[in-house]
């Protein structure tokens, strides 16, 4: 099976509003349909998540900017997620936290990113 990155917006209660995959297993390319989800949802608008099914589990420095263009637009800044085979990590309030129990859409995103869960031990 062929890995590719994935994102979802997230709502209020956990709903996926809306979901998007690439063709790559390492690249999220910019989208219009995407941002124009973002604008559509930007009231419900909690949570944007996205996969990394070949790791890091981490922000990329193109996560970063696009973080940074999402707070701007949006005027607050939604929670930012990344789901990796070794976990989930989460920026919450400036700062990178391990998420250690993860929401119910963690899982099928790992399973339409085309990656396995695979846990990392944490000291």
């Amino acid at each position: 099976m062929s890995s590719h990155e994935v994102c979802l917006l997230i709502g209020r209660d956990e709903e996926v509003l809306w979901c998007e995959a690439s063709e790559s297993p390492v690249l999220l390319p910019d989208s219009r349909a995407r941002w124009e989800a973002i604008w559509y949802w930007r009231e419900e608008l909690v949570e944007v998540a996205h996969s990394h099914p070949e790791g890091p589990l981490g922000f990329s420095e193109e996560d970063e900017t696009t973080m940074a263009a999402l707070t701007e637009a949006l005027g607050r800044a939604p929670r930012f997620s990344v789901v990796a085979p070794g976990g989930m990590v989460a920026r919450v309030e400036g700062r990178d936290v391990w998420v250690s129990e993860e929401p119910w859409w963690a899982g099928p995103l790992r399973e339409i990113s085309g990656m396995q869960y695979t846990p990392m031990a944490r000291a």
